[in-house]
């Protein structure tokens, strides 16, 4: 059946592949296992080449080998499963699409240790109870590319390690810490205990002062609430300054994700896009 030396062959809907499928949709089941499924190339590539911790690679059993496959499997030895092509084809959640490697990410724990706030100017984004695996995703994705040290997940919220987060993240999980922390509350004693000169800005449709005309240069926290309700009354008495986007057309407002990005923009453009790419550490 595989073509792939040295992998396990699965090709029925085994204990191992129901454990494996449960991964997709069950956050339970990611938490208990502590594992999580990678899809994508660019994703795969980036945590392997960031040094992430992979359990195993699931391939496509009948699939030819590509030379980018080949690199990966060649830089990590980890156990390999050859999947036959319509079970991985479920794993990838993509019913008209049979991918070449899915990878079994283990979760990372959500320590504040990994998330550095030392030096100058330290940017970190919190986002507050999202709802949205696809939201929480692109806001990463954001971060990473406007030089962000970390972002922090309050509150009961989507999971960092959904399918569709890690999906929207492009790889960008795998080069910034995304952190949970259970409670506005919790954050923020962590917050007070790194420094006392962070400046917390809120983001808010409603706010009497526009995003351009805040100081993003120091060291500073951007908060996004959450898609439907905002943030929450805690963070925002956390805030020092509240800022709006200034938008027209028919919308009423920006998606969540969206807000966060042309703000994180304006924070890099007044700091005169310092980063050279990447950011952050594990």
């Amino acid at each position: 059946m595989s073509s792939w030396p040295g992998a396990t062959p699965v090709s029925t809907r085994n204990a191992r592949f129901q454990q494996w499928e449960a991964l997709l949709g069950n956050r339970t089941k990611r938490t208990r296992s502590g594992l999580f499924l990678i899809h994508g190339v660019r994703p795969i590539t980036l945590a392997v080449e960031r040094g992430w911790p992979i359990e195993s690679m699931l391939l496509a059993a009948n699939h030819r080998r590509s030379t980018w496959a080949e690199g990966v499997l060649a830089a990590v030895e980890v156990p390999r499963f050859a999947v036959a092509d319509e079970l991985l084809r479920e794993l990838g959640g993509k019913d008209d699409e049979t991918p070449e490697l899915i990878a079994l990410g283990r979760l990372r724990p959500d320590d504040l240790g990994r998330v550095d706030l030392t030096g100058d100017a330290p940017l970190l984004v919190v986002f507050d109870r999202p709802a949205s695996p696809g939201n929480l995703g692109t806001l990463v994705r954001s971060a990473d590319a406007f030089g962000a040290r970390g972002v922090l997940v309050a509150g009961h919220a989507a999971d960092i390690y959904d399918p569709r987060t890690v999906r929207a993240s492009t790889g960008s999980l795998f080069t910034l810490p995304v952190v949970h922390v259970p409670a506005a509350a919790d954050v923020l004693t962590w917050l007070g205990q790194q420094r006392d000169d962070l400046r917390i800005i809120g983001t808010d449709e409603a706010a009497q002062t526009t995003v351009d005309r805040l100081d993003f240069r120091g060291p500073t926290v951007v908060v996004v609430g959450n898609e439907t309700s905002g943030m929450s009354a805690a963070w925002r008495a956390a805030c020092t300054d509240m800022a709006s986007i200034p938008i027209g057309g028919a919308a009423s407002s920006l998606n969540a994700a969206s807000a966060a990005t042309v703000v994180l923009y304006e924070a890099a453009r007044q700091r005169g896009f310092p980063f050279l790419g990447g950011s952050g550490g594990q």
